[in-house]
């Protein structure tokens, strides 16, 4: 491995950190958006993968986005863009099948195809460049971002540095386990997986003789169903469990997705904490629910296979918690498991276990850790982040840190969602220069959120202006 020169390098207006949809988003509008004096604006993103992929191991065949193809990367904020879905389309030829196929609601694979249409083009995207660290250098009110960058195999091949006066962090979720559940995955002889690398895990899953998941979302229910359809009929050895009361249809009324607009984020975000933390569990519906397509197409795979007498051998039980769990012998693994309405207490032994647990937000300590001392913090010690998603900072640092999808605790369940990945985009670049080179609109919603509505159209702010790229000598 070696080290580049720590030369002081022309600074950049913007370096993203990750590359997801988010921050895919934020470069895909970023690209030809001019600075003041009409030159573009200096940009880079950098992400430790070799390409860009999502989520690949629950791209099912027939698996679609809960949100309509609308929710693209840019589309709600500039639907003239080059990058938008339909844009993609047209460059495969593919127009007029998809304007026959009628389909609202596009397949992941397709999406993920998409994205990485876009990331294949944008020249201010480098993969294979790990983010080490994030600093504040005060002599040159400019952020210090450390780099390595890494060979095909992911090992460390150079070191880098470079300044930047904004910083956009997109470093994404990660897979969770709750507590309870840790000890399955160090089973190596059982296999014991988290639902994101499912598709990697299949075949030898489906080889199990009993296979039990965990988790009542929409991913636990596409592959239970998948399974489901993969076994034999009277001889399907499957159990479901989950912790909420039902297997539950995702919120998807058009009232009630507005819960999913810029207006109710405003609404969110000026609420007082203890109002959001209370607010967001009863929400679970919202994001945790199952799509009623995936609820009705299980119902009727179980209904088939009752046509000819008895019952599948199935067992779907919601309302159950796994208490502890542990290793029998070296081939099965034996779940303690709590149905907390009845107060009621079993055992259950199964040979593979898929843990559709869900996902967490990265944190952000490590990667800021140099920038500790600047950062304001709420009551339960987390990042506060102003309404135009960015991190507040003591104000001697007078750049800014914008963040993608770790502000659920500020804006509530839209935070992950791709329905509103444009629009936070634009908010962050309108914001960034000052200007507004993509105007948005100032009401989003018919339902009025609150009585005090005077936050729910806030103006575009004043223009900041941006400081001409010089060499820093």
């Amino acid at each position: 491995m070696t080290a580049q020169p720590r030369h002081l390098d022309r600074p950049h207006d913007l370096v993203g950190i990750g590359i997801g949809p988010f921050n895919l988003s934020l470069a895909a509008l970023t690209d030809g958006i001019p600075r003041t004096g009409g030159t573009p604006l200096a940009t880079t993103f950098y992400d430790q993968n070799p390409a860009f992929h999502w989520h690949p191991g629950l791209l099912l065949d027939g698996a679609t986005l809960q949100v309509p193809f609308l929710a693209d990367l840019v589309t709600l904020a500039d639907p003239a863009s080059p990058w938008t879905f339909l844009s993609y389309l047209k460059t495969r030829d593919r127009l007029f099948p998809f304007y026959f196929a009628e389909r609202f609601h596009i397949q992941r694979a397709e999406y993920d195809a998409y994205c990485r249409w876009v990331s294949q083009q944008l020249p201010t995207l480098h993969f294979g460049h790990q983010v080490d660290a994030v600093r504040w250098n005060p002599e040159r009110d400019l952020f210090e971002v450390d780099f390595t960058q890494l060979d095909p195999d992911g090992e460390a091949e150079a070191l880098g540095r470079t300044h930047t006066r904004n910083i956009a962090l997109g470093i994404g979720t990660e897979p969770y386990v709750p507590d309870p559940l840790k000890p399955l995955t160090e089973a190596p002889t059982v296999p014991v997986i988290h639902s994101a690398d499912y598709l990697h895990h299949r075949e030898r899953l489906l080889t199990a003789g009993h296979i039990t998941v965990i988790g009542s979302g929409q991913s636990g229910a596409e592959i239970f169903l998948d399974l489901l359809r993969a076994r034999p009929t009277g001889a399907e050895k499957l159990h479901w469990l989950a912790r909420t009361e039902a297997f539950a249809p995702m919120e998807y009324s058009k009232l009630g997705l507005e819960q999913f607009t810029p207006d109710y984020t405003r609404y969110f975000h000026a609420l007082p904490e203890h109002e959001r933390d209370d607010l967001i569990p009863r929400q679970w519906q919202l994001h945790k629910g199952i799509g009623p397509e995936t609820i009705a197409a299980i119902h009727d795979e179980l209904y088939r296979r009752t046509l000819h007498g008895g019952w599948p051998d199935a067992v779907l039980t919601p309302g159950v918690s796994v208490r502890t769990a542990g290793r029998v012998a070296t081939t099965k693994i034996e779940l303690h498991l709590e149905h907390r309405r009845q107060a009621t207490r079993t055992r259950l032994t199964t040979d593979a276990v898929i843990l559709a647990t869900g996902y967490r937000e990265r944190p952000l300590d490590r990667i800021l850790a140099g920038l500790d001392p600047y950062m304001r913090r709420d009551s339960s010690n987390r990042p506060r982040i102003d309404p135009h998603h960015r991190l507040l900072l003591d104000p001697s640092v007078t750049g800014s840190i914008y963040v993608q999808n770790a502000e659920r605790h500020t804006h509530g369940v839209g935070a992950p969602d791709l329905g509103l990945a444009a629009w936070r985009s634009a908010t962050i670049l309108n914001h960034l220069t000052g200007t507004e080179p993509y105007p948005l609109p100032r009401r989003t919603a018919f339902t009025s959120f609150g009585l005090d509505t005077q936050n729910q159209a806030r103006p575009v702010p004043a223009p900041r202006g941006l400081v001409p790229l010089t060499e820093v000598r």
